[in-house]
This record gives C-alpha cells, sequence and structure tokens, in this order.
C-alpha cells in the first residue's frame, strides 16, 4: 500500500508501507473526471495543472487539519498499469476504506455559496444537490460509503456538511440501504442478495467493475480480469460466495424451504422518506428471547399502512426465510375472515374442519420454535375493544390469540395512541407529517408531470394547504393528474367553499394499496376518525363537535361545555389528542366542518 505524505502545502510524496500498515491516515472518496492526478504524473512531478490535483491538495489538508500525516488517494496511490498491482487493489480497497481514521467525500458538484458559517441551518439550501450528487450514483463509492467508519461529507469548496451519522436521513433515502449497515452492524446481518441490490441503481466506466466493487462487501476476492465482462465476473462472484461466504450459516432444512409471503398489497413504488421511522421499527424487531411488539401510531392518512407495507417488503428482502403474514383488524368480521385464509394457506391441520377456530390454529402454528422467524402485522388496529373484550361468554380476549415465540415479532398500525399502549406498552413509533423537501418528492413521483415541482412557490403553497399529509397528497396528484391541471388551479380548488372543498377531498382515486370494498378519499378517512372517536367516547365526540362550529384553531380548555366528572374530561381531551388534532389551514378548516355536519 503506498501513502501520501504532505512535505509542504501543495507538495506530497509517496511512501510504501507494509500490507500489516498500522499508521493512521486518512482516505478520499470522489467521483473520477478526464483530469485525474495518475501514479505516473505524481512520480514525473507532473499533473499540478489538472483539475484533479485541487482534490489531492484539499484530502492532505484536511487531513493536517484532523491531525493525521498520510494519506490515500485511489487516482495517485495505484500504478493502474501494472494488472497484478490493481488486481491487488481492488481486493484490498474495501479493507484501505474501512481501516481509515476519517474518510472524507469530496461532492465536485455540491456548492455553498455566501456565509458558511452554519451550514446546517441552511441545509436546505444545498441538500437538494446533495440529493441529486453524482457520488451517489457509483458503483465504488456504495463500499466508501459503507466501509469506514466516519465518513465525512464535503463541498467543492472544502466546505464540511456533516458525517455519515448526522446526515443519516438523507443518505438512506437516496440509498435505500439500511440503517444498520449505515452504523456498521455485522454484514450477516444482511444477506447476500440484499447487499448487491445495494448496487442495483449504480453505474460504474468499466462493466466489470459493477461486479467488483461488490467484493469487499460480499467479504471474498477474486482476481480482477478486465476484459472479461460483466456477465462473466458475475458467474465467477456468485461461485466465489457459494464456496467462501458467510451467508452458507442457515441450517440445512431451511435453505431450500419456500416461506409464505402473505401480504395483500404490492411494494409501493412511489414511497418517499421515513427512514428513521423505518430504522426505529428494526431496531425494535426480533429481539432475542422474547416476542416483541412495535404499534406504529398516527393520525389517519398519515402514511402508516404504506410505512409498514415497505418494512415487510425489507424484512422479506434482508431475512429471506422470515415468514410475513398481514392481517387487516379493521373489523371482527374482515380479521377472522384473515385468520381462516392464513390458516388454509398456512396448510395448517384442521383449518379445513367446519367448526375450526382459526386464531387458535395460526397461535399453536406460529408459538412453535421450528416455524423459524415470523413477522406478523395487524394494519388499521383502531378498536381497542375489539381486543380486550370477550366476544362472547366464555371466550377468549383478541389479545389472548397472539402467538408467543423467540423469533417472532407483531406490527400494529393504529390511529389511536391509547390503542397502541394497549398493545404495545411503551414500543411505540409515531409517524407525523413530512418534511417539506419529502413531500415534494412524494407529490413529483405521484404526478405524471413531474415539472410542475419545478413552479416552487405554488408547490410549497399546495403543500402547507394540504398540511403534508401523504393521502392528501396522492389524492391531489390523482385529481391533478385525471384533469390535467396545474397547482394554481387545485388552490384555487381548495380557497373555495368549504362545502366544495370537502367534495373535493371525497373523489375517490386509484391506487394500489387498498383493501377491497374500501374508500381512500381524505374526507372518508376523517369520518371514520370520528366514528371511531364517539363510539369510544361519546363526550370526545362532544367536545370536537363543539370545536368544529367554533373555529378551525386553538381552543381554550374553559370553552368547552362543562362536565361533572373532572376524569371525564380528561379522558375525552386525552382521547382526541391521541386521535390527533388537524392543522389550522383551509383543509383542517374543511375537516372541522365535516365533523360538524354529522
Amino acid at each position: 500500500m503506498r501513502l501520501l505524505e504532505m512535505k509542504s502545502p501543495g507538495e506530497f510524496s509517496l511512501i510504501q508501507v507494509a500490507t500489516h500498515n498500522t499508521l493512521p491516515y486518512a482516505i478520499l472518496s470522489h467521483t473520477w473526471t478526464d483530469q485525474e492526478v495518475t501514479y505516473q504524473d505524481l512520480i514525473s512531478g507532473a499533473g499540478k495543472n489538472k483539475s484533479g490535483y485541487e482534490k489531492i491538495k484539499f484530502c492532505g489538508e484536511q487531513a493536517s487539519r484532523d491531525g493525521l500525516q498520510y494519506f490515500w488517494v485511489d487516482t495517485c496511490c495505484i500504478d493502474k498499469s501494472d494488472s497484478a498491482e490493481l488486481s491487488m487493489a481492488i481486493n484490498s480497497m474495501f479493507r484501505w476504506y474501512r481501516n481509515a481514521q476519517k474518510c472524507y467525500v469530496y461532492l465536485e458538484d455540491v456548492s455553498i455559496h455566501g456565509d458558511n458559517t452554519d451550514v446546517q441551518a441552511h441545509q436546505s439550501t444545498w441538500e437538494v444537490a446533495f440529493r441529486s450528487s453524482r457520488w451517489f450514483t457509483r458503483g465504488w463509492t456504495l463500499q466508501e460509503l459503507i466501509s469506514p467508519a466516519v465518513v465525512e461529507f464535503y463541498s467543492k469548496e472544502g466546505t464540511r456538511l456533516g458525517d455519515k451519522r448526522s446526515l443519516e436521513k438523507p443518505i438512506y433515502e437516496i440509498t435505500r440501504i439500511p440503517v444498520q449497515a449505515l452504523r456498521g452492524d455485522p454484514f450477516s446481518d444482511f444477506s447476500i442478495a440484499e447487499r448487491r441490490g445495494w448496487a442495483a441503481q449504480r453505474q460504474t466506466t468499466e462493466e466489470e467493475d459493477i461486479v467488483y466493487c461488490l467484493l469487499g462487501l460480499c467479504e471474498v476476492s477474486m482476481p480482477a480480469l478486465y476484459g472479461e465482462g460483466k456477465d462473466i465476473a458475475l458467474k465467477r462472484l456468485e461461485m466465489t460466495v457459494k464456496g467462501f461466504s458467510k451467508d452458507d450459516s442457515e441450517p440445512k432444512d431451511l435453505k431450500d424451504k419456500i416461506v409464505p409471503f402473505i401480504v395483500p398489497f404490492d411494494r409501493n413504488p412511489n414511497f418517499t422518506g421515513r427512514g428513521i421511522q423505518l430504522a426505529e421499527i428494526e431496531e425494535k424487531l426480533f429481539v432475542e428471547g422474547r416476542t416483541t411488539k412495535v404499534a406504529i401510531a398516527g393520525l389517519g392518512g398519515i402514511g402508516k399502512t404504506q410505512l409498514v407495507l415497505e418494512l415487510v417488503y425489507r424484512i422479506r428482502d434482508r431475512y429471506k426465510n422470515c415468514l410475513v403474514i398481514w392481517i387487516p383488524a379493521t373489523n371482527l368480521e374482515s380479521l377472522h375472515q384473515a385468520y381462516l385464509d392464513i390458516a388454509q394457506q398456512l396448510n395448517i391441520p384442521g383449518s379445513d374442519e367446519d367448526k375450526a377456530d382459526a386464531k387458535r390454529l395460526v397461535q399453536a402454528y406460529l408459538s412453535k420454535e421450528s416455524v423459524g422467524r415470523w413477522l406478523l402485522v395487524f394494519d388499521n388496529a383502531d378498536d381497542v375493544n375489539m381486543w380486550i373484550t370477550p366476544s362472547g361468554t366464555g371466550s377468549s380476549r383478541l389479545i389472548d390469540y397472539l402467538p408467543r415465540s423467540e423469533q417472532g415479532s407483531i406490527v400494529f398500525t393504529t390511529r389511536d395512541r391509547k390503542t397502541a399502549v394497549k398493545l404495545a406498552h411503551q414500543n411505540i413509533v409515531e409517524v407525523r407529517e413530512m418534511d417539506e423537501n419529502v413531500a415534494i418528492q412524494l407529490l413529483q413521483k405521484c404526478l405524471v408531470n413531474p415539472d410542475l415541482v419545478n413552479d416552487r412557490p405554488n408547490t410549497t403553497a399546495l403543500l402547507k394547504e394540504l398540511t403534508y399529509l401523504p393521502l392528501a397528497i396522492a389524492q391531489a396528484a390523482a385529481y391533478i393528474n385525471e384533469n390535467n391541471i396545474t397547482f394554481i388551479d387545485y388552490l384555487s380548488l381548495l380557497a373555495d367553499q368549504e362545502e366544495a372543498v370537502i367534495d373535493l377531498l371525497s373523489e375517490e382515486f386509484e391506487d394500489g394499496g387498498r383493501y377491497n370494498n374500501t374508500k381512500n378519499p381524505v374526507a372518508t378517512t376523517w369520518l371514520i376518525s370520528f366514528e371511531q372517536i364517539r363510539h369510544r367516547d361519546p363526550l370526545a365526540a362532544d367536545y370536537l363537535s363543539f370545536m368544529a362550529c367554533v373555529a378551525p384553531k386553538d381552543i381554550p380548555q374553559s370553552l368547552l361545555p362543562a362536565e361533572v366528572s373532572r376524569k371525564r374530561e380528561i379522558d375525552a381531551i386525552g382521547t382526541l389528542e391521541a386521535y390527533s388534532t388537524p392543522r389550522n389551514t383551509k383543509l383542517a378548516s374543511a375537516k372541522w366542518s365535516y365533523f360538524s355536519m354529522d
């Protein structure tokens, strides 16, 4: 391995170090241009007029500021004219990046102008360029992101933008690499297929490099043979992985087992953001020694179902032998039917009998350790009484039918935080409104004409009126697509009389993420929430109707109708808070009006 040593400002020299080098060093990650300084340039003293020389200077100066005497840059520390050295370097690259004290990512296409004293406070001014940076599209930069413990990002001017941890959310949303992998969790936690998938959307100049850049991620070595082509290189990689990969550590009786994936919806191609919530949920799942339960709570239309839908597909990608079961828990009828269908799909003995207790059969089946890892999802678990009240004399409560296994996890989605606490105790992940940048990305994905979001003032105004609610964004995009109108047109409709706004928000639209015989407009979610509140706590419903007649804004509790019992008042207000409250916008005003129309 060669390292660079700074002799004086702008002057460097190469030193040769042993393979087991213990000298602390920094390392550069960047994208190549035709102006890079090569090993031959450095040896001959040429290359100072190339633009790539500035990157080397930047790395050396930043390393010096960080107290590091040595640093490494791939363009000039490898003699690429020597095929044996190049092959050795390719197989060592992952280790070299992993062993570096710091990795500096130089983003040539991200600039910061003006006052740079508080980069984080003005992140919105450079984050768009950061998210679209070419660096995230290249094959070799994948391992350069994952392998080092410390990865710092710098603009073209050398301004520090943040590090891998502080920028974890946008990095995850750009790359879809699990947060655990970004944080350095063992590769054994991720299948070979999943690791290879991280490079699926990346490109390399040489076709073989899209395979060679995966060697470190797959924890294997093999000679680099440029000219063999991508297909042959991939076959060699697969053969090498089969011979040496830790992916063979699973029990033999599970390797060829086809594990059911019982989920009613396809993966949502428009899913956007929510990286932090996904990571938080995944951290709570599959805790050794017990069945883990997690509740996803949030306002109707906030995206709970879509969040968990993305989660189960990621679980399938990560754990090939994980049984995944999805049960709609809107009411007892849908839940009972789902249990019966699942028992039959799993071929559980006794499930075809006329009086079979499907819930008990599924519980017993999943409680067997021989079943292995499983994930059970209850979607729309909003009615707490359905779970904790026996359905008949002598019958068990629904909550008592939940299976128990050290290898199992259960996820609930619910609008009601009180229900979340009852079902999952302290393991609650709250889903809130999207921030503006993520909401813009979602809107853009849903539009036939994505260029509409280039009208930033009206895009911002529209999203604000829609309260950054994913369901409202999807519904608005569908209406805009179908009628070929602009954001200004839709905003004018939202500015109409509240009855007309309610009519607009009651429009049906097609999407692949709803159950049969259910409606999906935003207005429908309001009615469902109100009916649930009225069923659970009539006083809370009375309070809500009263507030709808007053104004769509904060209301002092002293204005609420008096109640004899202080406890009943606290319970009612708690119920409203558990179902979330709308913002003070036209959409929220229409929501209040919808409640008052009852």
